[in-house]
């Protein structure tokens, strides 16, 4: 991620620290969000994307509201990761979490799969193909022989020293303890050949990242259950885990063929967080302004990151800059009065942003929105909430999980599935197994 912090100079200071033995290299920039932009995006994002995903200079974010897990006194074998659970301890944890009776017999069967997956190793898969990748890095679909189970192994390549790999590895096995209907199932964590290897549910539908682009636009009522199931996953991490996401965004967000929608990536492993702080690559940014401008943060940060989120998905594109009225009659086929609307543009909407404008737009001017009278004033109403630029002012977990729109959505019977799987070319219920012909 990327991490600006405000200051006067409006310059960027490199320095190094001697702690002991221990000599480390700090990058911090600083940028006056009053003054023009010093820097060129294209020279910034050019040099980073050269080698993605590497930290040669071991940079490290500034502290966030929650401090990463101590796991002292943890054994730690980088080539395997071992499960030491129960499935009556599991069961004890299911009982405790408000579930449905599909969603607790499909939760049962993913631990009760996963109770005999074991140990994993870099040698028992077999690659089905390239899912996707990103600043994180590689994510490719994998068989697992041993269980004959499909999953998601996400690959980083991290350049770090044993110690800071243990203890990522470490931090990740909490993963183990988040199980949820809303999160992303684990399976296990190991170190091989130069990466953090994470092995993951696999999502068939993909991310809603992947979706919009097939989609174009996604309609309200199935953002509606988006909405509902990102809410409740933020919900659980914080509540069960003392754990913020973030991370928010569309390519975090995942679907299935059977109408399940699950949040996967979130800040666990603090080290790993710091290990990767200078890995950011893009033109986009999910943070909240308070993230951007290096201050104290907290689970309200991932609530703007949900706003935008929302935003972007209903509109079809990133909205910032917010579309103007000419892009907004070609998206939905009528005129506009963009001063009618609050957090819609009158000037160039098309124009390219470098990272320093867009950072310093998310700070200093009106949040995006969606134009009135295109969606429902519900709707309207909770994203307006969850992108107040004062963190105070932003609707907080409880507050949106009553809001009227999610009230709404969570009651009303949406085809989610149906929906993911005409938009994807899916066939319903695709399952998780490989069938005797070989095929997911």
């Amino acid at each position: 991620c990327f991490v600006v912090t405000t200051a006067t100079g409006g310059a960027a200071a490199l320095f190094c620290g001697d702690d002991s033995c221990l000599r480390e290299l700090h990058l911090e920039l600083y940028f006056d969000f009053s003054a023009p932009p010093l820097l060129c995006c294209s020279e910034q994002t050019s040099s980073m994307s050269k080698n993605p995903g590497k930290n040669k200079l071991n940079l490290k974010l500034p502290p966030g509201s929650i401090e990463p897990l101590d796991h002292a006194g943890c054994d730690t074998n980088n080539d395997k990761s071992t499960l030491d659970t129960s499935m009556e301890a599991l069961q004890k944890t299911l009982e405790g979490l408000e579930l449905d009776e599909q969603q607790r017999k499909r939760l049962e069967a993913f631990l009760s799969q996963k109770q005999k997956v074991g140990e994993l190793s870099s040698d028992d898969f077999e690659n089905l193909g390239e899912l996707g990748a990103g600043n994180g890095g590689v994510v490719t679909k994998v068989l697992h022989r041993p269980s004959g189970l499909v999953m998601a192994r996400k690959l980083i390549h991290l350049e770090v020293k044993p110690a800071i790999r243990n203890q990522i590895i470490r931090e990740l096995k909490v993963l183990h303890e988040c199980n949820s209907p809303h999160i992303v199932g684990f399976y296990g964590a190991f170190y091989s050949d130069g990466e953090i290897n994470v092995c993951m549910e696999y999502m068939d539908g993909g991310s809603l990242d992947l979706v919009l682009k097939k989609a174009d636009r996604i309609p309200e009522n199935i953002l509606g259950k988006v909405t509902i199931a990102v809410l409740k996953g933020l919900n659980y991490l914080r509540e069960k885990h003392q754990i913020m996401h973030r991370d928010v965004k569309p390519s975090n967000m995942l679907v299935n063929s059977r109408g399940e929608i699950k949040i996967c990536d979130f800040g666990v492993s603090g080290q790993l967080i710091d290990s990767m702080a200078n890995s950011f690559v893009g033109t986009r940014s999910y943070m909240s302004p308070e993230r951007l401008q290096g201050t104290h943060y907290t689970v309200q940060s991932d609530i703007w990151s949900l706003g935008l989120s929302l935003v972007e998905m209903a509109l079809g594109r990133y909205p910032i800059p917010p579309p103007n009225d000419k892009e907004l009659t070609a998206m939905f086929g009528r005129k506009y009065n963009p001063e009618g609307n609050s957090g819609m543009s009158s000037g160039d909407s098309t124009r390219a942003m470098s990272i320093f404008e867009l950072l310093d737009y998310i700070v200093n001017e009106a949040p995006p929105s969606v134009p009135t009278g295109v969606f429902s004033p519900e709707f309207k109403d909770l994203v307006d909430r969850c992108l107040k630029r004062n963190p105070n002012e932003r609707g907080d977990l409880k507050t949106l999980m009553n809001h009227p729109y999610v009230r709404r959505w969570d009651q009303e019977k949406v085809d989610f599935a149906g929906w993911v799987c005409t938009t994807m070319g899916l066939d319903p219920s695709t399952p998780t197994k490989l069938t005797p012909e070989g095929q997911a």
